[in-house]
């Protein structure tokens, strides 16, 4: 399969290297592998897998690039990601392929799929990101630390989560959500102290959009 055209319409700032799609495809047979023994993604074929997740994270990271809000700068002054409820991994780790000096956490309470995201970061050879096996409430309690950017995917009970993801965003901080389209206005409602650009649609899709705010908070 070749990964590298199935994902060129959701990158508009800059194609993968060779060794960035190599770690791709070592990263899709990871999960194809531990699919089989726990539930990751009810997608099955490689082809959507690499769409629908992948293209999706990448376009994330890409969006955010092409914003500003990540780039070497920004990763010199020591600001940090939160990718919450990681599941698989995405688009936390594309996002960590895609700018590799940016450091992160993954956010996981689900024991087997924080030791799948600990596998593909020890197989990939990932470093500067690290995977929090449990709830962001337990994160807040013992470190207190939040994030400059923090990104949101496809996880269940929206209207609980996103409060949660908005207390781990720092002021000024960024963030980002892979949300449906009906729920943009249930994002703008639950959090009006966020300043949201508008809707980016995702490449490919009908109703998925990119959903960015800045925390205003202490301004």
């Amino acid at each position: 399969m070749d990964i590298a055209p199935l994902l060129a319409p959701f990158l508009s700032t800059a194609e993968l290297s060779s060794a960035q799609t190599e770690q791709v495809r070592a990263y899709l047979e990871l999960l194809l592998r531990w699919n089989q023994k726990i539930n990751l993604t009810s997608v099955r074929k490689p082809e959507d897998i690499v769409t629908r997740h992948f293209g999706e994270s990448f376009f994330l990271a890409s969006s955010l690039r092409q914003m500003g809000i990540i780039n070497a700068r920004a990763n010199d002054s020591g600001a940090r990601f939160i990718d919450l409820g990681s599941g698989a991994g995405f688009p936390g780790i594309p996002v960590k392929i895609y700018e590799p000096e940016f450091h992160g956490t993954l956010m996981e309470s689900q024991n087997k799929k924080a030791t799948f995201l600990k596998e593909v970061i020890r197989a990939l050879k990932l470093t500067g990101i690290d995977v929090f096996n449990g709830r962001a409430e337990q994160w807040l309690q013992s470190s207190g630390a939040r994030a400059s950017l923090v990104t949101l995917r496809a996880v269940e009970r929206f209207e609980r989560i996103l409060p949660v993801a908005a207390m781990l965003t720092e002021p000024k901080g960024r963030l980002a959500l892979l949300i449906g389209s009906a729920q943009v206005e249930t994002a703008r409602n639950l959090l009006p102290s966020f300043a949201w650009e508008a809707p980016r649609p995702v490449p490919l899709s009908h109703s998925r959009i990119l959903l960015i705010g800045r925390n205003s908070e202490g301004q």
